[in-house]
C-alpha cells in the first residue's frame, strides 16, 4: 500500500506565495501575495534572488499563521539547485529544525506529505513546507548559459518564478487527510525539453494507485490537480489513465497550464519546484477557504534528471506525490 490517511487531518493554517514579474502578470497573478517587477528581487545574482523568495513565504507563511518561529518546530523544504541551496540558505536565517527534501517539481507535495505525517503523529506541533525555483537559476543549470540566448522548442516549458509554504498545524484551515506516495517511473524518454512527457507516466501510475487503494473516483474530488505537466504532459496524462479506466478530463487542472496568460507564447506552460506550491498557496488554498472548492487532490510532479545524467545519455525518470486536501 502507497496511500495512507492521517488519523488526526492537520490543517493548513497558513500560506503565502511569491511570483516574479511573468507570473504576477499571468492568469492567477491577482492571487500572488507578494508581486515582484523585478526577477533579481533586488539582489546580485538570480540564485540570491530565488533564496530570497523562499525566505519571504516561510516568514509570511508563519505570519498569516498568527505564529512566530518560536511556534516552528521545523521547516520542510526544497528547490531545483546543486544541494538544495535556496532551501538551505532559507532555513539558517530561522531558528528551527529543518529537513532538506529533493524530489524535483514534485518536492512540495512531498514535503506536505512528511510535514502531515509529522503533526498526525503527534512528534512535531507545527512545521512549515515550501518550495521555490527561478527561471534565469534552473536554465543555466539545466540547459544552457542565459547568454546564449538559445531558441527554445515547442515542447519546452518556462521554469515558474515563484515560491510557496505554508503551516501545517492543528487548527481552523484546510485539513490534509490522505496522501499517496509515488514511485519512480521511467518511459525512456531522453529529451530534456520535454518535461511533460517524461512525468506523466508517474502521475498516471500515482493517480491509478491512489484511486485503487482508496476505492474512491475522480468525481470524489472538485478537481484534481497537477504540479507543472504543462499542456501537452496533461494530455499525455488524461489519455494513460483513461486507459486504466479513469476519465479525469472532467474535473483535472495543471499548475503549470493555469500560471501564463497566454499559453501558446509560453509553448507547454509553466514548470519547477515553485509552480505547484505558488499556484496552490495563491489560488488553490483560498479557493478552498472559500468554500468554493471543498475537496480537491494535489499532485506535484517531478522529473528525476541532473545536468550530468542527460550529457551521460540517461533517460528521465520521473514521480509524483498526492494529497487530499479538504475543507
Amino acid at each position: 500500500m502507497r496511500t495512507f490517511y492521517y488519523k488526526n487531518k492537520p490543517s493548513i493554517i497558513g500560506v503565502s506565495s511569491v511570483g516574479g514579474p511573468k507570473e504576477s502578470a499571468g492568469e492567477l497573478g491577482e492571487y500572488i501575495e507578494i508581486k515582484s517587477n523585478d526577477d533579481t528581487f533586488g539582489e546580485k545574482t538570480f540564485e540570491k534572488a530565488e533564496k530570497k523568495m523562499l525566505y519571504t513565504v516561510i516568514d509570511n507563511s508563519i505570519k498569516n499563521a498568527n505564529k512566530g518561529i518560536d511556534d516552528i518546530d521545523a521547516i520542510i523544504a526544497g528547490d531545483l539547485l546543486d544541494q538544495i541551496i535556496s532551501a538551505t540558505f532559507s532555513a539558517r536565517s530561522f531558528d528551527a529544525g529543518y529537513l532538506g527534501v529533493y524530489n524535483a517539481c514534485a518536492t512540495f507535495t512531498e514535503a506536505l506529505t512528511i510535514g502531515a505525517a509529522l503533526v498526525d503523529g503527534g512528534y512535531l506541533k507545527n512545521v512549515v513546507c515550501g518550495t521555490s525555483s527561478h527561471f534565469s537559476s534552473a536554465e543555466r543549470q539545466y540547459r544552457y548559459p542565459l547568454e546564449l540566448g538559445c531558441t527554445r522548442p515547442p515542447q519546452a516549458q518556462w521554469t515558474v518564478t515563484g515560491a510557496g509554504a505554508c503551516v501545517i498545524g492543528q487548527g481552523e484551515g484546510a485539513k490534509i487527510s490522505c496522501a499517496t506516495v509515488g514511485r519512480v517511473v521511467d518511459f525512456g524518454v531522453v529529451d530534456v525539453n520535454n518535461m511533460g512527457a517524461a512525468m506523466a507516466p508517474a502521475a498516471a501510475d500515482t493517480l491509478y494507485t491512489h484511486f485503487k487503494e482508496t476505492g474512491k473516483t475522480p468525481d470524489y474530488y472538485d478537481v484534481i490537480i497537477s504540479g507543472d505537466l504543462g499542456i501537452l504532459g496533461s494530455r499525455i496524462l488524461t489519455d494513460l489513465v483513461w486507459q486504466k479506466g479513469y476519465d479525469i478530463s472532467k474535473n483535472y487542472l495543471d499548475c503549470g497550464a493555469m500560471v501564463y496568460k497566454n499559453a501558446k507564447k509560453e509553448y507547454q506552460g509553466g514548470s519547477g519546484a515553485g509552480c505547484s506550491s505558488m499556484v496552490f498557496c495563491a489560488y488553490f488554498y483560498k479557493m478552498l477557504r472559500e468554500k468554493k472548492l471543498k475537496r480537491i487532490l494535489l499532485m506535484s510532479t517531478g522529473a528525476l534528471l541532473s545536468s550530468l545524467s542527460s550529457q551521460q545519455g540517461e533517460s528521465i525518470p520521473g514521480i509524483a506525490h498526492a494529497v487530499c486536501i479538504e475543507i
